[in-house]
């Protein structure tokens, strides 16, 4: 069974940087998409990058030009740095695999999931 696991999350002042990790272990190698997504209560899971086998990127448009996604496929491990954070972008971000290779933006194609790591952005 595999497991993905987020760090890298914390508290930071507007305009400041993070960089989120999401280390993938016991998975079979095959071509699949990463993503992240970023959650607040009482909202739904909301897509924010995603990033292909062969690292195609795709980009939500509220952080697009300011979070840029990464692979490293030899480690298993998936980055988004994060910078010009802003308030609005406070939320539990999660890390994502799904064998869908088109890189849906819809949290329903993606099967598997980590436990998320919190992003706090203060004004």
């Amino acid at each position: 069974q595999g497991q993905l696991v987020e760090s890298g999350g914390g508290s930071v002042q507007s305009g400041g940087s993070l960089r989120l990790s999401c280390a993938a272990s016991g998975y079979t190698y095959t071509p699949s998409c990463m993503a992240w997504f970023r959650q607040t209560p009482g909202k739904e899971r909301e897509f924010v990058s995603s990033i292909s086998t062969g690292r195609t990127t795709n980009y939500a448009d509220s952080v697009k030009g300011r979070f840029t996604a990464s692979r490293d496929n030899a480690k298993n491990t998936l980055y988004l740095q994060m910078d010009s954070l802003k308030p609005e972008d406070t939320a539990m971000y999660y890390c994502a695999r799904s064998s869908y290779t088109s890189c849906p933006t819809s949290s329903i194609y993606y099967k598997y999931w980590g436990q998320g790591t919190q992003v706090t952005v203060s004004s």
